[in-house]
C-alpha cells in the first residue's frame, strides 16, 4: 500500500469480542423478481438506505475498479485523501486536490459523500504532532472550520471525530495530544462543524465498539447519551465493524445500533470489512446487513473498498469482490439480505448493558383461512434468541384448529407452550394444535408460544390458522 494506513494497524491487535457470529447461512428467500435490486445500492434503497464504499483517488484510472464502485454503491467515503495530513500538510496551507477528485468523481455520477475526518489523533501532519495545548486546540479548531467550510453543500455525513476512546476496560477516553487540550475537545469539534457546514449530518466514528457489553461502547454511549441531552450537535454515530476470527460479529450486535439509536441519534456501518472466505465470510455479512435492517435509524452500510486487493488487509480477502472484480459469497448474502429486507423492532431506552427489552405488540395483519385468524406478538428478546406469541381468534364458532410457524434459516424454534408442536422435516415449519380441545365460541381467542434461536436473523416467523 501506498497510502499510509496507521489508523488501522490496531485492527489485529484488539482484544477478542465475546460473542458468537451467525452460525449458519441461508439467504435464498424468496423475493418478487420485479422487487429485488440487482446491485448493491438498488437494493439497500429499498429500504431507504445508502449502500457506500471507501474510494482510493489514485484507483479511480483502474476501469474495473470505478465500474464496480459506480455500480454498486451510492455513498463515498475518501479513504485518506480527506483526513487531516492530507487537507491540511502545513499549517494554513490548505490542499484539496485528491479530496477533490473522489467528491467531483462522486458527485459527477449521482453519488453522495462521507466525510472522513476532521479530527482526529492519527495521521496529523507533522506540524501538528509537535503542539499542544491552547495552539494545539486553535489549530485543531481552525482544519475543523476550514475543511467543513470548502466543502460546505457537499458532504452528507462528516466524521467529525474519530477514534476518541481507548480500549480495554475503562471506558475512558484515548490519552491523545487533542485530549490534552481539555476533556471537552469533542464537543468543541462538533460545534465548529456545525458552524462551518450546517447541513451536512454531524457524526462520531470508532472502531470496538460492536459489542453492546463492553466497557467501550458503553463509554461512547454515554457520551453520546451526555451531548444530546445537552445540545451538543451530533446527529449519528459510526460503527467500523472490522472484524475477523479473533474478533467476530458479537450476537448483540443489533442491541448495540438499537440502543444508539434510541438516543436520537441515526447509526451507521462505516467501514466494514470482514476477514475470511466462503460460506463463513458471507455468513457474518449477513450478520451485519441483517442487524442494520432491524433497526430503524440504521440509515446505511460503507464497506472499506472495493476488491480485495484495495483492502488496507488484503491478505485476510475481507471484501465482497476478489481482485480480479469478481462477485464473492459475501456479496450474493449481503444482496440477498437487502432484497429480502428485514423486520424492525422498536428501539428501546437502555440503563445497563444487555437490557431485556419489554414486549411490544406485532402490527402485521392476522392471517388465517376464514374460520380462525392468527396474530403474531413479539416477546421478550435476548442476545441468542427471542419470544414470540401466536393469538388464534375464532371468526364463528369452531371445533379446533391448527397453526403453522415457519421460521428463516438459521433460526430454529427451541422451546414451546401452551400446545402440541410437531415439525415438518426441514425443522423451520411448526405445526401448532391445541393440547386439549381446540373449541372455539366466535370472538374467542386462545394464545401459544415459542422461543426462537435466531443465529443472527431477526425476522419474525409467518404464522397462519385454520380451523375444523
Amino acid at each position: 500500500m501506498t497510502t499510509p494506513r496507521l489508523r488501522h494497524r490496531r485492527g489485529r491487535l484488539v482484544a477478542a469480542v465475546s460473542g458468537l457470529a451467525v452460525t449458519a447461512l441461508t439467504v435464498a428467500l424468496a423475493v418478487p423478481a420485479a422487487a429485488a435490486g440487482s446491485t448493491l445500492q438498488a437494493a439497500a434503497g429499498e429500504s431507504g438506505r445508502y449502500f457506500g464504499t471507501a474510494i482510493a483517488a489514485n484507483r479511480l484510472s483502474d476501469s474495473t475498479y470505478s465500474t464496480i464502485a459506480n455500480r454498486e454503491f451510492n455513498m463515498v467515503t475518501a479513504e485518506n485523501e480527506m483526513k487531516m495530513d492530507a487537507t491540511e500538510p502545513n499549517q494554513n496551507q490548505f490542499s484539496y486536490g485528491n479530496a477533490d477528485r473522489i467528491v467531483n468523481w462522486a458527485r459527477s455520477n449521482g453519488k453522495q459523500v462521507r466525510g472522513h475526518a476532521l479530527a482526529w489523533h492519527s495521521q496529523q501532519p507533522g506540524w501538528m504532532q509537535n503542539m499542544s495545548g491552547t495552539s494545539l486546540r486553535n489549530a485543531m479548531l481552525n482544519h475543523v472550520t476550514q475543511v467543513a467550510t470548502y466543502y460546505r453543500g457537499k458532504i452528507h455525513t462528516w466524521d467529525v471525530v474519530n477514534e476518541a476512546f481507548a480500549d480495554g476496560s475503562s471506558g475512558g477516553r484515548r490519552d491523545s495530544n487533542l485530549q490534552r487540550t481539555g476533556n471537552d475537545w469533542i464537543e468543541a469539534a462538533f460545534r465548529a462543524a456545525r458552524a462551518a457546514d450546517p447541513g451536512a449530518k454531524l457524526c462520531y466514528n470508532d472502531y470496538n465498539t460492536d459489542n453492546w457489553s463492553h466497557a467501550k461502547t458503553q463509554g461512547v454511549y454515554n457520551m453520546v447519551r451526555d451531548f444530546k441531552s445537552r445540545g451538543v450537535p451530533i446527529d449519528c454515530v459510526g460503527f467500523q465493524a472490522h472484524f475477523n476470527s479473533g474478533n467476530p460479529v458479537p450476537s448483540n450486535y443489533d442491541v448495540t445500533l438499537r440502543n444508539f439509536a434510541a438516543l436520537g441519534v441515526d447509526v451507521q456501518i462505516t467501514e466494514l470489512d470482514i476477514e475470511g472466505s466462503g460460506s463463513s465470510q458471507a455468513q457474518q455479512y449477513q450478520g451485519v446487513v441483517q442487524a442494520c435492517l432491524s433497526v430503524a435509524r440504521c440509515t446505511g452500510i460503507t464497506v472499506w473498498g472495493v476488491r480485495d486487493s484495495d483492502s488496507w488487509r488484503a491478505s485476510g480477502t475481507p471484501l465482497l469482490f476478489d481482485g480480479s472484480g469478481n462477485k464473492k459469497a459475501a456479496y450474493t448474502s449481503v444482496l440477498n439480505q437487502l432484497n429480502a429486507g428485514g423486520t424492525t423492532t422498536p428501539t428501546q431506552n437502555p440503563t445497563s448493558p444487555n437490557p431485556t427489552p419489554s414486549p411490544t405488540t406485532s402490527t402485521p395483519p392476522p392471517t388465517g383461512g376464514g374460520s380462525c385468524t392468527a396474530t403474531y406478538s413479539e416477546g421478550q428478546k435476548w442476545n441468542d434468541r427471542f419470544n414470540g406469541t401466536v393469538t388464534i381468534r375464532a371468526n364463528s364458532n369452531i371445533s379446533g384448529w391448527q397453526s403453522t410457524v415457519t421460521v428463516r434459516s438459521p433460526q430454529k424454534i427451541i422451546a414451546t407452550w401452551n400446545g402440541s408442536p410437531t415439525w415438518d422435516s426441514s425443522g423451520n415449519v411448526m405445526t401448532m394444535r391445541p393440547s386439549g380441545s381446540g373449541a372455539l365460541s366466535a370472538g374467542q381467542t386462545t394464545s401459544f408460544g415459542f422461543t426462537v434461536q435466531h443465529g443472527g436473523n431477526w425476522t419474525w416467523p409467518s404464522v397462519t390458522c385454520s380451523a375444523s
